[in-house]
């Protein structure tokens, strides 16, 4: 008998545990929030529900070996509801926590002696202003809950802006944020079971552009093998730490000179968009691996399958037809491989990705340009000239 592993959540996420699933012979249920979204059409068993609603998903959890998430929105008074009655929910809720409320996360992360921003809780905007006059400007506010994608973030730069954002108070305690002055972002993608087992990838620099994931190198370019270890060994200890299952990506901010060389942005405790180089990049995926993760089966190994690889989003813009653009895309660089979501089209939206390995020898600059190639193709459509061109070569 092959283990049911419920998703709750139907986006992109769950989309591409799909094909990993069947490949191992795990059956996958989605509780998708609508019929059209991203996995909703992947798997056999995908029923519309709403994941905040307790009697929905514990009908969604009857019958399935384990519970685990495409996103951390799920209320966890909900889950540890499911817990009480049998359900192996994985992460558990005690863990999940620290991805879904940033005020605790940064207390745990303190608390672990991990290098964080300087922070506080703010429930006024006088105390806003003190925290920002405290340790100088420019300062950073966040939601403590939802945002994601650089939404719940706003830059306050002084004393008026902050009086600017009374509008954001009223609901209990938001976040209150150094703004870290760093060269690049870093991601360091780490997998743990239940029984302890754990595994980390390189780490890699991630690319952002306006609040979103853009690009990712890996591993990170010139990053001095200290630096790397220690993010790695960061990593890990969290996940031991806070009894993470599955997948958890640490978001980081590089300070070369300062303290240990980077301190901690957020976390995410599921697969990431900065894992999504593994598909091609890595012996074992991050799907894959989560998988094995909430399962408690040994982890697969995360050894690179190049010097480098490059992924690329691509997101909404004004092409509506993504297909009548791959013919142009695939032939233009035929060793890219593109993931495409089964979104519709929305701008800015993320509808897919790209990812390419290097051949020995290769730059990631070089990566990069062949990445955005095809992004670019997808996304913007194709001439009719180029059209025209490539069907000749057919």
């Amino acid at each position: 008998m092959f283990p049911v592993i419920g998703v709750v959540g139907g986006g992109q996420l769950a989309r591409m545990m799909a094909p990993e699933a069947l490949n191992l012979g795990f059956e996958l249920r989605i509780l998708a929030e609508g019929p059209d979204v991203s996995a909703a059409r992947s798997v056999a068993d995908a029923p519309v529900g709403d994941y905040k609603d307790l009697a929905t998903l514990r009908e969604f959890a009857r019958g399935v070996d384990v519970l685990t998430f495409d996103h951390e929105h799920v209320p966890n008074e909900h889950l540890q509801a499911l817990i009480a009655e049998g359900v192996n929910v994985q992460p558990r809720p005690a863990a999940l926590i620290h991805a879904q409320d940033k005020l605790v996360m940064r207390a745990a992360i303190e608390k672990l002696g991990l290098p964080n921003p300087a922070w506080a809780a703010v429930e006024t905007v006088e105390e806003l202003v003190a925290f920002g006059e405290k340790i100088g400007w420019p300062i950073v506010l966040k939601t403590p809950r939802g945002g994601y994608d650089g939404k719940g973030v706003r830059m306050i730069d002084d004393a008026d802006e902050a009086r600017a954002a009374a509008d954001w108070f009223g609901n209990g305690a938001l976040l209150a944020e150094d703004k870290v002055a760093f060269t690049r972002e870093l991601s360091a993608l780490v997998a743990r079971t239940p029984s302890g087992d754990s595994k980390a990838w390189d780490v890699v620099h991630t690319i952002q552009v306006d609040g979103v994931c853009d690009e990712v190198i890996a591993p990170a370019q010139d990053i001095s093998p200290e630096v790397a270890h220690t993010a790695e060994a960061a990593a890990l200890k969290i996940a031991n730490a806070f009894g993470v299952t599955g997948v958890m990506a640490a978001e980081l901010f590089e300070t070369p000179g300062v303290g240990v060389g980077f301190v901690i942005n957020e976390l995410a405790m599921r697969p990431h968009n900065t894992g999504h180089w593994t598909m091609n990049g890595s012996i074992t995926s991050q799907f894959e691996q989560h998988l094995r993760a909430v399962l408690d089966l040994p982890l697969g190994a995360t050894d690179a399958l190049a010097e480098i690889t490059v992924m690329k989003n691509y997101l909404g813009g004004e092409n509506q037809d993504l297909y009548s653009a791959f013919r142009a895309a695939l032939a233009a660089e035929p060793r890219v491989k593109v993931h495409a979501y089964g979104k519709s089209v929305r701008p800015g939206r993320k509808i897919g990705h790209v990812n390419v390995v290097s051949e020995p020898g290769e730059s990631a600059e070089s990566l990069r340009a062949r990445a955005n190639t095809v992004a670019s193709l997808i996304r913007d459509g194709v001439p009719a000239t180029t059209a025209a061109s490539t069907e000749g070569q057919a």
